[in-house]
């Protein structure tokens, strides 16, 4: 954790409490990457510490390329904290329904076909994981396939006007458009004095641009990133972080630093 500034970024974290958010990617970031993507679970402490955050810190926020149901039930002990899935595609805020972007909307059966196309089409290793509005392709347990799967996902997105978005091991294809994970930031931090993002993968960078873009427009905004290190695509974050941890077991700990400087 970035040691110097640490305890200055709590202190003044801690003197906006009620003002502030609380943003966190899911998959490398509150749970351990798993090669299975329906093991994934959040890590020990997680949800206590998140709970502690909600009641007394202010608002927590789960922005991930998961669906919005599956955050939904991994969270379901935290019924206040509203979830946004697929890259803010999807949200589902407390005991409302799951709303989906109207951009998104008319790529449903597209998106159905392209994962029954992948299925028939991508070779034995490659695990399709089918989101209703995008389509992730995953090679963790077969990283040798990473340049073949790789080549059909940018054939796929040139074909049929999708997005194509990298991350650890994945490639996924959703809906044109501009919505992403720095669209929920920019939204969600109206009328905020403080919002801390935690991320561990390249897509997070948006995020922390967004948080870079509202300290900019208000010199008063508390923005704290906070890099989730890995060794597949973590050091960018680093650099671009003002915090970080060496993993997701590592999260509760500097939440409860901050905890413990709340009045």
């Amino acid at each position: 954790m970035g040691a110097p500034d640490s305890d200055a970024i709590l202190k003044a974290t801690a003197e906006r409490a009620g003002r502030c958010a609380f943003f966190f990617d899911f998959d490398g970031t509150l749970a351990p990457i798993q090669d299975d993507p329906e093991s994934v679970y959040p890590a020990p402490g997680i949800i206590d510490t998140l709970a502690q955050v909600s009641q007394r810190l202010g608002k927590v926020v789960i922005v991930s390329a998961r669906p919005a149901g599956f955050l939904r039930q991994r969270f379901s002990d935290l019924p206040d904290v509203a979830v946004f899935g697929l890259y803010g595609l999807e949200v589902q805020r407390a005991g409302g329904p799951v709303e989906t972007d109207p951009s998104a909307a008319p790529f449903v059966h597209v998106m159905r076909d392209l994962a029954d196309r992948a299925r028939a089409e991508l070779p034995a290793g490659t695990l399709v994981e089918y989101k209703r509005i995008s389509v992730a392709v995953h090679y963790r347990t077969a990283p040798q396939l990473g340049p073949e799967v790789e080549q059909w996902a940018k054939e796929r997105a040139n074909e049929l006007g999708l997005r194509l978005q990298s991350g650890r091991m994945v490639l996924e294809l959703k809906p044109p458009g501009q919505r992403d994970k720095g669209s929920v930031l920019r939204e969600e931090t109206e009328g905020l004095s403080c919002a801390w993002y935690f991320g561990d993968d390249v897509a997070d960078l948006r995020a922390f641009a967004a948080l870079d873009a509202r300290a900019e427009a208000d010199p008063d905004f508390l923005a704290v990133r906070v890099a989730v290190a890995n060794a597949e695509s973590g050091q960018a974050l680093i650099e671009a972080a003002d915090l970080h941890v060496d993993g997701p077991e590592d999260v509760p700990a500097l939440l409860e630093r901050l905890l413990a400087q709340t009045p």
